[in-house]
């Protein structure tokens, strides 16, 4: 589904020091992020793309709008956004996730935050959660203690890119000692032409609190390319816990390249849960650097590839830099229709991280003989007391599976497609029920458009 293409702003075409100028001063930010912004720009101009991974050649930076806004402000009730994007969202499911949470929403339609709610009785507790722009007005010393401090500008050329046109995302402070019990999530949604999406997310959980945050996104399909660059930084204090879950359905003609970062102090957990279905390209490794003593990561992950145009370059990394911290990472892929689904993860043990564990797992479904998977693992240990394993497997789809299922009375497809979602499973389960329920409906579409 797409709607009608009209704005209140655009900086237009292209990506200069004017439309980087521009958009600060439309968004009345001060000083101080003006010059960061020019600093990121300026060090992205002089980057090189990656010469590593899949093919940007596709990629023209200059055939992208930087900065689109739809609405004039940010809404507060679901009642006041513009019907148009209103119908968008209630064709997407987004009100009914709301209603079965109950919970706080927030939804980015191209640059800017459209819709942002919040349980009154969390803010009585300082719960902070707004949109990212709102919280550099609203809380700005806050804002500027914690903002780059994770995954700094200099980081890769995508992160330059963020910061200098970064535009809308959520940010979200737990105080000391809060436990949230239900999911803050935020919708993402991608609707112009030659649309670049760069919002910027920042999530800070003091002592002893924990928040489990779920994003969306999608994008309606075009013959023009549009770019999604993210950049998402947590900062996880002692004794947190803190679960970032995504759904990424981006349509086939984004490239989605994102640098998703958090740091885990003492004894502090952080999971990341990422699932990508859609774009022509992901490159997306979720890391935890374990700065901390006893703390600890989980990554999960499931990509699927679908067609011949799609690469789904995914993965993890964990840096252990302190003692007695641990880490998982659990990869699943799928490939159909001479898709290319790719695991690339690094675990990283220091010297002075002794007596720490790492497990990763990465497995492969490959559906058809034009497919493809590959692994990228990079395990660098600098002491003799730390454990670390690695495991990989490549499969295909078991014809007597398959024959036993239709023995049952499915029909192939419907065998093929229970296959599927039996591999995913370890993914789906870490999933809130609605959201799983989400998941497998878009397994079952991809499916039906792959094997069908």
């Amino acid at each position: 589904m797409t709607t009608k293409q009209d704005y209140t702003y655009s900086t237009g075409l292209g990506l200069s020091v004017e439309v980087v100028c521009e958009i600060s001063a439309h968004k009345q930010e001060p000083l101080w992020m003006l010059e960061h912004r020019l600093k990121a720009l300026d060090y992205f101009l002089k980057q090189p793309m990656p010469a590593w991974g899949p093919n940007l050649s596709a990629l023209n930076m200059n055939d992208i709008h930087y900065y689109i806004k739809k609405v004039k402000k940010a809404q507060r009730s679901w009642e006041d956004v513009p019907e148009q994007i209103h119908s968008t969202f209630e064709h997407l499911g987004v009100p009914q996730s709301e209603r079965a949470y109950l919970a706080g929403l927030g939804a980015q339609y191209e640059s800017e935050m459209v819709y942002h709610n919040l349980k009154d009785e969390w803010k009585k507790h300082g719960i902070i959660f707004l949109d990212t722009d709102s919280a550099l007005k609203e809380y700005p010393d806050l804002f500027k203690e914690y903002f780059g401090t994770v995954v700094p500008y200099q980081d890769n050329v995508f992160a330059a890119l963020n910061t200098a046109v970064w535009s809308g995302g959520s940010f979200i402070y737990i105080p000391k000692g809060i436990q949230l019990d239900q999911a803050l999530q935020t919708y993402f949604r991608i609707d112009a032409e030659r649309m670049g999406q760069f919002e910027r997310t920042l999530i800070i959980v003091e002592d002893d609190a924990a928040v489990h945050y779920i994003e969306g996104c999608t994008a309606p399909l075009y013959k023009t390319t549009s770019l999604h660059s993210a950049v998402v930084e947590i900062i996880a204090k002692p004794r947190s816990r803190v679960r970032y879950s995504t759904i990424q359905n981006w349509s086939k003609n984004v490239f989605n390249l994102v640098t998703k970062r958090a740091i885990a102090q003492e004894n502090a957990v952080v999971e990341w849960v990422d699932g990508n279905i859609g774009s022509c390209i992901t490159m997306k490794y979720p890391c935890v650097v374990l700065k901390g003593a006893g703390a600890k990561a989980e990554i999960i992950s499931v990509a699927m590839a679908s067609s011949a145009e799609q690469v789904q370059d995914s993965g993890g990394k964990a840096i252990h830099l302190a003692p007695h911290t641990s880490s998982r990472i659990l990869s699943k892929s799928l490939s159909s229709h001479g898709g290319r689904a790719s695991y690339r993860g690094v675990v990283h043990i220091a010297k002075q991280a002794h007596h720490s564990k790492s497990f990763v797992q990465c497995d492969a479904l490959i559906l058809d003989a034009q497919s493809r998977s590959d692994t990228y693992p990079l395990i660098d240990v600098h002491n003799q007391s730390s454990s670390v394993a690695h495991e990989a497997s490549v499969s295909k789809m078991n014809d007597d599976q398959i024959f036993y299922a239709m023995s049952r009375g499915l029909r192939k497809q419907q065998a093929q497609t229970m296959i599927v979602n039996g591999f995913i499973d370890p993914f789906v389960k870490e999933l809130p029920m609605e959201f799983a329920v989400e998941m497998n409906r878009l397994i079952d579409l991809e499916m039906e458009q792959s094997i069908g």
